[in-house]
């Protein structure tokens, strides 16, 4: 398993395990507070440092990305997050970190769309938010997508420091 995945699976059981202390706390308080920060700083601290380390990850990593070829020109897929009634339709690029999760991927999107020709293909995660950076309704990166619900945002995605 890639470190990417291993830091991925950290986070969201942490991430779970906080929301259900939300929701315990929630039922004899009517907000969170100080109080319930202070108690779960660790927690709190901790997560935060595993994200920052995804969001280095993500930049560096090469993922696999699916392309439709049905059409006349082949089109990345990409995952519609908006509500109907909006405007925009904004989206995400699901990306899978090795060809088991891309297969299943593609397995789930010809169930729901039918039998469409796709197409896989390697990039970086930076140049996969390069390629969508002018796009104003591209929100990230949805890793492992449809089968974790792991969305990074294009701008967390960075190489800061190491």
């Amino acid at each position: 398993m890639s470190e990417l995945k291993e830091l991925m699976e950290k986070f969201i059981e942490l991430d779970e395990d906080l929301e259900e202390k939300i929701e315990a706390y929630l039922e004899t308080a009517d907000e969170i507070d100080e109080k319930f920060d202070k108690e779960n700083e660790e927690q709190i601290d901790e997560m935060g440092e595993i994200y920052h380390e995804i969001e280095h990850k993500v930049f560096n990593e090469e993922f696999i990305i699916v392309f439709n070829q049905s059409g006349e020109e082949k089109e990345v897929v990409a995952l519609i997050i908006s509500d109907e009634d909006e405007e925009s339709e904004e989206f995400v690029i699901p990306v899978f970190t090795d060809e088991e999760e891309a297969n299943t991927a593609i397995a789930e999107f010809k169930e729901q769309f039918g039998d469409i020709d796709f197409e896989c293909e390697k990039k970086i995660g930076s140049e996969i938010i390069a390629d969508h950076s002018e796009d104003e309704d591209f929100i990230g990166l949805a890793v492992n997508a449809p089968q974790w619900d792991f969305v990074i945002a294009s701008e967390d995605v960075h190489d800061c420091c190491e």
